[in-house]
């Protein structure tokens, strides 16, 4: 005796039989139908922590930001930001993503790859990208971690050589935020560029500091600027944050020129932004998210240099009354043989 369920079944079977017999034997050969999609799967999540000043710094973290709102945007993914203070908090927001269901971390800025290396450790599950990864003498990220790195010393040297050609006093300055490496890499890209067409000019340098309060001080940012302008320079350059924007606060006051960088900064100070040494944050951001999603995420070291679209200046309609045509042209032949490999930017 067949119970109700088994009569249910056979009911259903005969029923469904009948249904493929009216619409006709169908061919042996057709496809299998795909199987249904699975409507409650997750899209993917991601955590990020942000670098000393957060959104809204019109430089850094604002490229990171515009990486995640394009993979949100494009690629349907979810993602929890947070803004830390320094210190310790860098660690605990890291710690905090990594506990939860986001399946990529990321720490934007050198200052979390010591965090980022231990965090890492701790979640091997999970997978973790951290922006400006310090890579010291024979270090090598862990087997879950993709240490992003930029060659800013490329992009800097077209700014410097940009500075130099339209300088009428044949001085041009920088202002570095904190006195590191890595914003070594930017001083020494940009007078590489400087002496490349003008071996007789003169770089005058100044840092903030050697904390990482140098990166969100706009009043020192000023008081050295209008401190290098006094000296004659006519064109600033600025790796410093928002340090940066008391330079550009110098500038309009003084009448000169300011270089921005990581982003496009030329609404800081219209008429008087020359350009911006844009760092590609935003793309390095996206394309590891994409990688995550794609499942062809790599950890270990990815480098984005002039050739692959990594760093650039800006030379748009808003700038390029204040680059005259012919200095254009000798910024571009530059960039070519950089790209070539025929001219070898230092990085310190």
């Amino acid at each position: 005796m067949r119970c109700p369920a088994t009569r249910l079944a056979l009911v259903a079977f005969i029923a469904f039989a009948s249904l493929a017999s009216c619409k006709g034997g169908g061919d042996p050969g057709a496809a299998t139908p795909s199987p249904a999609v699975d409507a409650t799967a997750k899209p993917l999540s991601v955590g990020l922590v942000f670098d000393i000043g957060g959104r809204g710094d019109n430089s850094f973290n604002d490229s990171a930001a515009r990486g995640i709102e394009k993979a949100k945007a494009e690629l349907g993914i979810t993602a929890e930001e947070l803004e830390p203070g320094d210190g310790a908090d860098r660690e605990s927001a890291l710690r905090q993503l990594a506990a939860k269901e986001h399946g990529l971390v990321f720490g934007i800025g050198f200052l979390f790859t010591d965090d980022v290396d231990a965090i890492a450790k701790d979640f091997p599950a999970k997978t973790f990208a951290c922006v400006d990864y310090t890579l010291g003498a024979g270090k090598t990220p862990p087997a879950n971690v993709a240490a992003l790195t930029f060659k800013e010393e490329e992009g800097s040297f077209l700014v410097g050589a940009l500075a130099a050609l339209v300088s009428k006093t044949d001085k041009v300055g920088f202002v570095g935020g904190m006195e590191i490496p890595l914003i070594k890499k930017f001083e020494a890209g940009f007078r590489a560029g400087v002496k490349a067409v003008k071996p007789e000019a003169t770089v005058i340098v100044k840092y903030a500091g050697v904390t990482g309060e140098a990166f969100k001080n706009p009043a020192k940012g000023k008081e050295l600027a209008i401190a290098i302008y006094a000296q004659g320079a006519d064109v600033i350059f600025h790796a410093s944050g928002a340090t940066g924007q008391g330079v550009f606060g110098a500038a309009q006051e003084q009448k000169k020129l300011a270089i921005g960088v990581d982003s496009d900064q030329y609404h800081l100070a219209p008429g008087h932004v020359l350009t911006s040494m844009v760092k590609r944050v935003d793309v390095a951001v996206f394309e590891t998210i994409k990688a995550k999603k794609a499942g062809t995420f790599q950890p270990g070291v990815r480098t984005f240099d002039l050739a692959s679209g990594g760093v650039d200046y800006v030379y748009d309609d808003r700038n390029k009354a204040l680059i005259p045509d012919d200095v254009r042209a000798k910024v571009e032949a530059l960039r070519a043989k950089i790209v070539k490999g025929e001219i070898q930017v230092p990085s310190e």
